[in-house]
């Protein structure tokens, strides 16, 4: 796992994922911006104070919303992620594991109905996780446990897509659920550090890449279940 993490860190600048990452940053870092002024509007919307209070509300709250971006991190890479998982995981593939066959990308349709449910999740439980800002030492737990889980995921089952059935990919998830969220737990360290953050889309999917991978191999080398012989009459 850890072997596979730090190659998969190694592996996000070097030249074949360079141009992929530089446009997930840009997207991300546009996406953050935009998330942050509509939140900032919606909070100095439903407060209304007399002049200068107006103002001094809203250089706080933009204030709050840098200081809590880390939280807005995660659904939007969850967002950008599901417009370069495709691009990324096939670079991976075809460097790391050459003799495989490639992976196939999921139906449009497919692959937008999942990505908005996942960013909805995603957004909402950060968005809680930011609201538990008052409460200092539980909010990190929050956002830590629940980006671990979520994003592991999420990049876990869209590798595992490439190829397997969508209720296969699920399945293997779940067989593998306590290692996985263990992989999470190295993704969410990556998005609590500020501007390293925004490499997450492009680090995770190489991560899960090959933790798909590692993982068919061994179920590969299991050794065969034979069916019993038949009792003769």
């Amino acid at each position: 796992m850890f072997e596979a993490a730090i190659q998969a860190f190694g592996e996000t600048f070097s030249p074949p994922l360079r141009k992929i990452l530089l446009k997930s940053l840009g997207l991300a870092f546009l996406l953050l911006l935009v998330l942050g002024m509509v939140l900032q509007g919606v909070i100095t919307h439903l407060v209304t104070l007399p002049y200068p209070f107006d103002t001094a509300l809203a250089v706080v709250s933009a204030l709050g919303l840098i200081a809590g971006a880390v939280y807005l991190v995660p659904p939007i890479t969850s967002l950008v992620a599901s417009l370069f998982f495709d691009d990324i995981a096939e670079q991976v593939e075809r460097r790391n594991f050459p003799a495989d066959a490639p992976g196939k990308a999921l139906p449009i349709t497919t692959s937008t109905m999942l990505s908005i449910r996942f960013f909805g999740i995603v957004l909402l439980v950060n968005l809680c996780a930011l609201l538990l800002l008052i409460l200092p030492g539980i909010n990190v737990g929050v956002f830590f446990a629940a980006n671990a889980y979520l994003l592991s995921r999420e990049f876990f089952e869209l590798a595992a897509m490439r190829f397997r059935p969508i209720p296969e990919a699920r399945a293997l998830r779940k067989e593998h659920a306590v290692r996985i969220f263990a992989c999470g737990l190295i993704i969410a360290c990556v998005v609590f550090v500020p501007i390293l953050n925004l490499i997450t889309p492009v680090f995770a999917t190489a991560f899960m890449v090959r933790m798909h991978k590692k993982i068919s191999a061994e179920i590969a080398r299991r050794p065969a279940v034979r069916a019993p012989s038949p009792v003769p009459d």
